[in-house]
C-alpha cells in the first residue's frame, strides 16, 4: 500500500491516472457505441427474416385462396377439416382424397416448422371460426392496434421461462378470393393477423459473447497504451527530471554542476537556466555580504533615531498631559470664585429688586446673570471633563473598585435627575432586577448614569416617558436607558462616543466619550441601538458580574 502510494503521488504515476481515465472514459463511450450498433443490427436481422416468414405464408395463403384449396391424399395422419362443407372427395382410381383450405395449411406448416425448433406462426383473429385461432395477449393488443390506428406491423421480446423469443405481427386483408369463406366481410377490411414466433436466446449468447469481446479488446490495447506511454515517459521525462534535482542537491551540497547530455531541448533549456541561475547567485553572493552589513549599519542608524524620537515623543506627551492636568486645576479656582461671586450678585439684586419693587427695574441685569452663570457652570463642567478625559487617554485614570449594589446605586441616581423630568414633564418608569452585584468604582458609574439620563432627558419631547432596565444576562450586568426622542441616524452612531462630538447644540461634547471610556476600564461595553424609522434611542452599557469567591471586594487601579 505505502509503494502504491508513493507511484500515485509521483509524476508518472500522475500521468498514468489521468491517461487512464482518459481511455476508461473513450473506450467506454466507444465500446457502448458499437456494441449497440451491433445489437441493432442483429434485432434488424432478426425483424427482416420474420418479416420474410410472414410474407412467404402469406403468398402461400393466397396461391392456395387462388386455386380453390389443395386437395392432399387422405392418409392415416390426415384428418378432415370440419369447416369446409365438401371436405372429401373419390378420384377416378377410388383414392380418398381432403381438401384443405389456406388456414388450414397454415396451421400444419407451422406445427412441422415449431418441431424443428426454427420458428411458427399462428393465425388469429377476433372474429373466430377455429377456436385453435383465439389470440393470446401480445396478439389482442395488435389486432385491436391494426383496426384503430391503422398499423401494419408490431414487434416485441417476450421472455418464456429461460426462453426469450422475438415476436412478429402483422394484419391480414381480406381480398377477392377470400369472399368465398368470408362473405360477410369487405375488400381490404382485417380479417385477422398472423404471428410469427422466432427464438433468439442464441441471438443473446452472441451478444454476450460480442460484449465480452470488445471488453477484452479493449482492456488489452488499455494496457498496451498505458505500459508505452509509461515507459516513454519514464525514459524521456521522468529520468531526465531525476537526474536534473539530483544535480541540484548535489550543488547544493558543493559537488561541481555536471548534468550530463539532456535528452530533449525543452530539458536542455531548463539546464541552461539553471546554470545561468548558479552564476547570477555567484556573483550577488559576493556583493551580499557588503549590502547586508551596509544596511545593518543603516537600520542600526535608523533605530536609534526612532528610539530618541520616541523618547522626545513620551517627554512631550507627558508634558503635554501634566500641563493640561494643571491648567485645569487653575482653571478650576478662578471659575469657582466666578461661579460664587455671580451667585453671591445675583441673589444680592433679587434682593434689591424686591426692595426697591416699582422704582427699580434691573430684571434684564438678572438675566444676563443667570446666562453667565449657565455658561460658568458649562465651562467649569467642560473643565472637569476635559481632565477626566485626559486622565482616560493617557492611563492616568485610577478606578476604585469595590462591591456595590447597582440597582441600589441607580434608584440614588435616578433622585437626583427628579428636576429635570418635572421640568420637562417626563415620566420615569423603572424595570430593575434585585441583587444586581458589581465590582466597579462607585462614583464612576454614576458619573456614567447621569451622563446617560441627562442624555436622554435632553433629546426627549415633553410629557413623553423614560425607561431604566438593569438585568442580569450570562455573566454580565445590563443597563439599558431608553427615550422616546429623534433617535440616532445609523452613520453617526458610532461617532457620537468621540470627544467633542455634538449632534446638536448645548452640553460639551465629552460626556458620552467619559462614559465609554470608564465602561471600558471596567472591561465593559457600551452603544447605541436606533434603528431607520423608529422612534427614539436605547443606549446601554454592560459590565461584569461580581461572583462569590473571586477577587476582593475592594481594589484601586490606574486604567
Amino acid at each position: 500500500m505505502k509503494g502504491a502510494s508513493r507511484f500515485l503521488n509521483t509524476l508518472s504515476g500522475r500521468i498514468v491516472i489521468v491517461c487512464s481515465a482518459a481511455l476508461l472514459i473513450t473506450f467506454s463511450a466507444t465500446f457502448y457505441v458499437f456494441e449497440r450498433a451491433h445489437e441493432r443490427l442483429l434485432f434488424q436481422q432478426v425483424e427482416s427474416q420474420a418479416r420474410i416468414l410472414f410474407k412467404q405464408i402469406v403468398l402461400t395463403r393466397r396461391w392456395i385462396a387462388d386455386h380453390g384449396g389443395i386437395f392432399v391424399e387422405k392418409l392415416p395422419w390426415v384428418k378432415k377439416n370440419p369447416f369446409l362443407k365438401e371436405p372429401e372427395i373419390t378420384d377416378m382410381t377410388g383414392r380418398r382424397l381432403i381438401k384443405e383450405n389456406p388456414a388450414y395449411v397454415t396451421r400444419q406448416l407451422s406445427e412441422y416448422s415449431k418441431k424443428e425448433g426454427l420458428y411458427w406462426f399462428h393465425i388469429t383473429s377476433l372474429r373466430l371460426v377455429n377456436p385453435s385461432n383465439k389470440p393470446d395477449a401480445f396478439e389482442r393488443r395488435a389486432l385491436l392496434r391494426f383496426e384503430k390506428e391503422g398499423l401494419e406491423e408490431l414487434s416485441t421480446i417476450e421472455k418464456r421461462g429461460r426462453n426469450r423469443l422475438y415476436r412478429y405481427i402483422a394484419p391480414l386483408y381480406v381480398e377477392p378470393s377470400c369472399l368465398e369463406c368470408h362473405r360477410d366481410y369487405r375488400i381490404g377490411d382485417v380479417r385477422g393477423a398472423i404471428s410469427v414466433t422466432i427464438p433468439v436466446d442464441a441471438l443473446f449468447s452472441d451478444i454476450s459473447r460480442n460484449r465480452l469481446t470488445l471488453a477484452a479488446v479493449a482492456l488489452s490495447v488499455s494496457i498496451l497504451l498505458l505500459s508505452f506511454l509509461y515507459l516513454s515517459l519514464k525514459s524521456l521525462v521522468i529520468r531526465p527530471i531525476t537526474r536534473l534535482r539530483e544535480t541540484m542537491e548535489g550543488y547544493q551540497k558543493g559537488e561541481p554542476l555536471d548534468p550530463g547530455k539532456p535528452v530533449t531541448e525543452e530539458l536542455a533549456g531548463l539546464y541552461s537556466t539553471f546554470s545561468g541561475l548558479i552564476e547570477t547567485i555567484s556573483r550577488y553572493h559576493d556583493s551580499l555580504e557588503d549590502e547586508v552589513r551596509k544596511a545593518t549599519e543603516e537600520l542600526r542608524s535608523t533605530n536609534q533615531k526612532l528610539l530618541e524620537v520616541s523618547r522626545q515623543y513620551r517627554e512631550l506627551s507627558a508634558r503635554k498631559s501634566d500641563f493640561i492636568s494643571s491648567i485645569s486645576h487653575e482653571l478650576r479656582t478662578p471659575l469657582t470664585s466666578i461661579k460664587g461671586s455671580i451667585s453671591y450678585i445675583e441673589q444680592r439684586l433679587r434682593t434689591m429688586n424686591r426692595e426697591c419693587a416699582q422704582s427699580c427695574d434691573i430684571e434684564d441685569i438678572i438675566s444676563f446673570m443667570e446666562i453667565i452663570s449657565s455658561n460658568a457652570d458649562r465651562l467649569a463642567r467642560m473643565v472637569s471633563e476635559t481632565l477626566d478625559l485626559e486622565k482616560i487617554e493617557s492611563g492616568r485614570m485610577e478606578i476604585h473598585l469595590e462591591l456595590i449594589h447597582l440597582d441600589r446605586l441607580i434608584r440614588e441616581v435616578t433622585l437626583e435627575i427628579v428636576p429635570l423630568l418635572e421640568d420637562k414633564k417626563l415620566a420615569l418608569k423603572t424595570s430593575i432586577e434585585e441583587n444586581l452585584s458589581v465590582r466597579a468604582d462607585e462614583d464612576r458609574i454614576s458619573q456614567v448614569l447621569l451622563n446617560l439620563l441627562n442624555n436622554a432627558i435632553q433629546h426627549s419631547p415633553e410629557n413623553e416617558e423614560i425607561t431604566i432596565e438593569a438585568y442580569m444576562t450570562g455573566d454580565w450586568v445590563a443597563v439599558r436607558i431608553i427615550d422616546r426622542g429623534p433617535g440616532v441616524p445609523a452613520e453617526i452612531q458610532e461617532r457620537i462616543f468621540e470627544r467633542f462630538y455634538r449632534e446638536r447644540k448645548g452640553g460639551t461634547g465629552l460626556g458620552l466619550a467619559i462614559s465609554k471610556g470608564i465602561i471600558e476600564a471596567h472591561g465593559g461595553e457600551i452603544g447605541v441601538i436606533s434603528s431607520p424609522g423608529d422612534r427614539g434611542s436605547i443606549f446601554y452599557f454592560k459590565i461584569p458580574a461580581y461572583r462569590e469567591g473571586g477577587e476582593h471586594a475592594t481594589d484601586s487601579v490606574s486604567r
